[in-house]
Parts: C-alpha cells; sequence; structure tokens
C-alpha cells in the first residue's frame, strides 16, 4: 500500500499505526484516510493486538467484533459476507462474529461498540439476544484496563443516540456502571426525568448532560472526571449541574437570577443555559439563549480614577458591581453603577474592625 500512494506521490502521515497495518494517506493534503491491510491477531490482552499481515479475506473477516463490520465489498460492487452479516443487517440484528465472549476478551471495548452499534442499527429497544448480555455481564470487569478517552468516546455516542435511555440502563443493569466512570448507584430516575425533559429541546444535547443526571453529588463529577478524562468545558458543566441543580426552584426563581449566575466568576452563559435545559425551564431556557450580554461597561481603570487601590479587592468589587448589572437586565451604565451602587459595594466590602487583642503588639526593650 505505501508503495502505491509513493508512486502517486499521495503524502502518508502518523507512522505509529504501520505496526497495526494501518497507513494514512493525505489526500490533496486535504482530507485524511485510513486505510488498513488484512491482518489476524496473533495475541490479544483486553486491550491490544499482536497483529500479523495476510492476504486471506475471511481470515480478517473472523478477528471483526460484529458480524454486521466484517464485510467487505469489492470494486465491481460485489459483497464479501463469510458471517451472514448482510442478513443480519437486513433483520436490523447486533450479533458477534462467533462466541460473544471471546470476541468480547479480545478487546474488551467491543462491550461499549455492540450498544452503540445497537442504537444505529436495531428497530426495537430491547431486542437483546441474552447469550450476549450473558456475555457482557460475565466480562463486564475487562472494561476496568480500558482507558478513559476509549470509554467515553463510544458513552457520549450512546447516550444521545437511538433507545438512549434504554440502552443507559441496560449497561446500569450489566453492572458496567462504575467502569463507565458512573457511581455504583447511578440517579437512575433523574436520568430519566432528563431524557423526557430534553424531547421539547432542540437537538443537539451534549452527552456531558446526560450523563451528569446519572451523578449523585459534585464529588460523583469529580470521579467521573478522572475516570473518563473529559474535556475542560465538559468537566466545568458537570461541576456546575451538579452544584446548581438544587438551587433551581429555591434560590433561582426569575429570570434575573439566571442572568446574575452568568456574571459570577468562572461561569459563562453556555453553562447557565445547559442548567436551565436540565431543569427542563424552557421559557427562561429560550429567554437566555437569545439574549446577547452586552459588553460590562465599569472597568478597572474607572475605579482606580474612584479612589479604588489596585487590590485584591478589585475583583471582588468587580463582581458585586457585575450582579447589580445583571439584576437590571444590564441596563445600568457606567455612570449608574459608579455614581449610586460603587459607594454601597465599597462599604458592605470594607473589613471588619480588628480587636486590640487580635492586633500583633510592639513590644519594646
Amino acid at each position: 500500500m505505501k508503495e502505491m500512494f509513493t508512486a502517486e506521490n499521495v503524502r502518508m502521515i502518523n507512522t505509529k499505526g504501520e505496526k497495526h497495518g494501518t497507513i494514512t494517506p493525505r489526500i490533496d493534503n486535504k482530507e485524511n484516510f485510513e486505510v488498513t491491510t488484512l491482518r489476524i491477531d496473533v495475541r490479544t490482552d483486553g486491550r491490544h493486538a499482536e497483529v500479523q499481515f495476510t492476504t486471506d479475506w475471511q481470515l480478517d473477516a473472523n478477528r471483526r467484533d460484529l458480524t454486521i463490520n466484517s464485510m467487505f465489498l469489492g470494486f465491481d460492487g460485489t459483497v464479501y459476507d463469510y458471517f451472514f452479516g448482510y442478513e443480519d443487517l437486513q433483520k436490523r440484528r447486533v450479533v458477534f462474529v462467533g462466541d460473544p465472549a471471546v470476541r468480547i476478551q479480545e478487546d474488551y471495548l467491543r462491550i461499549l461498540r455492540y450498544f452503540r452499534f445497537y442504537g444505529r442499527i436495531a428497530r426495537e429497544a430491547n431486542a437483546h439476544d441474552e447469550a450476549t448480555l450473558d456475555a457482557i455481564r460475565s466480562n463486564g470487569n475487562g472494561l476496568a484496563g480500558i482507558s478513559g478517552e476509549r470509554i467515553w468516546s463510544e458513552l457520549q455516542k450512546i447516550v444521545v443516540g437511538n433507545f438512549a435511555e434504554d440502552l443507559v440502563l441496560q449497561i446500569v443493569k450489566c453492572g458496567l456502571a462504575p467502569y463507565c466512570g458512573l457511581p455504583n448507584e447511578p440517579n437512575i430516575d433523574e436520568f430519566k426525568r432528563l431524557c423526557g425533559a430534553l424531547k421539547d429541546f432542540e437537538k443537539p444535547h451534549k452527552p456531558i448532560l446526560l450523563m451528569t443526571s446519572l451523578l449523585n453529588s459534585v464529588e460523583d463529577a469529580i470521579k467521573m472526571h478522572e475516570r473518563l478524562k473529559l474535556s475542560a468545558f465538559e468537566r466545568d458543566l458537570a461541576l456546575f449541574i451538579t452544584q446548581h441543580r438544587d438551587k433551581v426552584d429555591t434560590e433561582y426563581t426569575k429570570l434575573t437570577d439566571y442572568y446574575k449566575l452568568c456574571v459570577q466568576p468562572y461561569t459563562i452563559k453556555e453553562y447557565v443555559e445547559q442548567l436551565l435545559k436540565y431543569k427542563h425551564k424552557t421559557e427562561f431556557y429560550n429567554s437566555l439563549k437569545s439574549l446577547v450580554i452586552p459588553k460590562f461597561p465599569v472597568t478597572g481603570n474607572m475605579l482606580n480614577e474612584r479612589g479604588c487601590p489596585k487590590s485584591k479587592k478589585m475583583g471582588n468589587i468587580l463582581t458585586q458591581l457585575k450582579i447589580i448589572w445583571a439584576e437590571s437586565s444590564f441596563t445600568l451604565s457606567a455612570e449608574e453603577l459608579l455614581d449610586k451602587h460603587l459607594p454601597k459595594v465599597l462599604e458592605s466590602l470594607k473589613s471588619p474592625i480588628q480587636s486590640p487583642s487580635n492586633k500583633k503588639m510592639k513590644t519594646t526593650n
């Protein structure tokens, strides 16, 4: 394959895959294609495989996970199907090639791949083959050795795909939750509630939002991140939702409450939008989503001109002024904030007078 692409002056990148039989030609310096030669697995450890190249198409098909993934298409349109994958595809069945347990033990990530492809192919939510589920339950602990990034890559597609609610519940029933960054007893009721609530919102939905509904606490969000190696945005959104979801309808009752939340340190507007979506606040969500928050009119230099010294308190002063600004639906001007509200903010942030007993006494000899 390398000779073929080299002869056509096609550049190949990412040579790390060559030992597994995969090369990545870059066509017209615009698009990458992964091309893999035929191979068989000589040795597997549940994560990685030592491979040997072959020219036998059936041997290559035999190492595939699912029958629907073991078919080949010739240049003349001929389908080569050694394990009845075409028939399974026609009947919308998701079946492992050969013994499910053997296929799973070759790469435990195939457990989650099974559920992902089930969501893509199956007609019914719960038409699983019981022998397949038995093999999954018996080998689920193998997922403990799979990297969090690979697990999250599969879960992201499962939780927003077809039959997502039923598939996640099946994953939990099979005892896979702890290996997927979830608590031993996920919050199933909250997950079901969210699945219903999201029907009133336009897709796409963020996978991390659905995963967060299965958590019971902020600590669970931290553990999920440690297991799945979430992106910074996903990590912070999971923490934000678990920290604030119980305050909706108690501390947060008006639209301006969510405006104020938007201007808090380390918070972005999208976090608040996702919180409203999570809690099924469609009217507030639509209002906030359509809002373009103007630039905050007060700067640090303006505070300096008003006699505020540069110190750690400067950030607190700006935050308090932003909250007042948000309470006004972002209508107050810089002059109004500085003339009317800055003195009150400064007064509220004054340090309490220290009692003599707490002061360091200067002694004389």
